[in-house]
């Protein structure tokens, strides 16, 4: 039988199962990994059930522990709600946000914007977590995400963020000597492309447009990769041209380790969205985060419009 006094054991529990190890929830929460241990093992003496599957390598919750994280996340969140907003009341600004974003925006904007919010709200914590894939946030535990708005669920609220991009199409100046210059998005089929693969699966198509033509061009090379900054090395390196987001380039080209391409096929488009949860209560560390954006919008292109939907 599980007691009030098991509440502590069973945050370290979902703690645990979020972390993948003793380790990584012992460090979150600043205890010692025997203490965590011994705490979710006394709480599965007290259920009378095994919680978690462990192995010398890996630890994962069993049918019965994902059968509790169910309803033990959705109640732990409106604890954590209620302590957030108890505080907020207080004027202060509490609790970790939690942000999934993909690499080349965590990168160029989301980390020095995070870094600004966390000295205007020292009691905050934030936690980034860089993935090129769509998620479910409300599943995974996410407070918002940032990513194009295009495939966004319906029941997300969407805010643009990080003003106009535009991608661009970059190649070392000696890949350029020993294979010349593309003129025109035709010309790629006689290059090198450096792909890049979708957690999908899918192989992104270059998009270009001019004049209001669009074109896409299914690029072909012998290298296929599925992260920018693995790409941007093989770019830098000659191994062929790239399309990758402009800031993610911008002090290569400037500096003149990489060439901008086909700059006239590449125009400026809307950009990304911060998303999150439509719901009647935003947590105080989100709606904060909000309001930061839009007072940083002329420093760093965050957040400037009304939500999208």
């Amino acid at each position: 039988m599980v007691r009030r006094s098991d509440l502590p054991a069973l945050v370290l529990f979902a703690e645990v199962t979020a972390r993948g190890s003793f380790r990584g929830a012992a460090r979150a929460l600043g205890l010692s990994p025997s203490a965590v241990s011994h705490a979710i093992t006394g709480l599965e003496d007290a259920l009378g059930v095994r919680l978690l599957a462990r192995t010398t390598r890996s630890l994962a919750p069993t049918e019965a522990g994902r059968r509790l994280l169910e309803r033990l996340r959705p109640a732990l969140g409106e604890i954590e709600e209620a302590v957030d907003a108890a505080l907020a009341e207080q004027g202060r600004i509490s609790g970790l946000l939690r942000l999934t974003v993909s690499y080349s925006v965590a990168e160029t904007v989301l980390v020095p914007l995070a870094l600004g919010f966390m000295e205007a709200y020292p009691d905050a914590v934030v936690e980034i977590v860089a993935d090129d894939g769509f998620v479910d946030i409300v599943a995974d535990g996410f407070d918002a995400g940032i990513r194009f708005d295009d495939g966004l669920e319906q029941d997300m609220v969407a805010v643009r963020f990080g003003g106009a991009q535009r991608a661009a199409v970059v190649a070392a100046p000696a890949y350029l000597a020993r294979r010349g210059r593309p003129l025109t998005p035709d010309d790629l089929a006689g290059h090198a492309c450096i792909g890049r693969r979708f957690p999908s699966g899918r192989l992104y198509r270059w998009e270009f447009e001019r004049d209001g033509a669009e074109c896409i061009v299914d690029v072909s090379g012998a290298l296929v990769l599925n992260d920018s900054r693995l790409m941007l090395q093989a770019v830098l390196g000659g191994a062929g041209i790239a399309y990758l987001m402009e800031p993610f380039v911008a002090a290569h080209v400037a500096e003149g380790r990489l060439v901008r391409l086909l700059e006239d096929w590449c125009p400026a488009f809307s950009g990304y969205c911060l998303y999150y949860p439509s719901r009647k209560q935003m947590r105080p560390v989100l709606r904060a985060f909000l309001d930061y954006c839009a007072r940083e919008a002329a420093t760093f292109g965050a957040a400037t419009e009304a939500p999208l939907r």
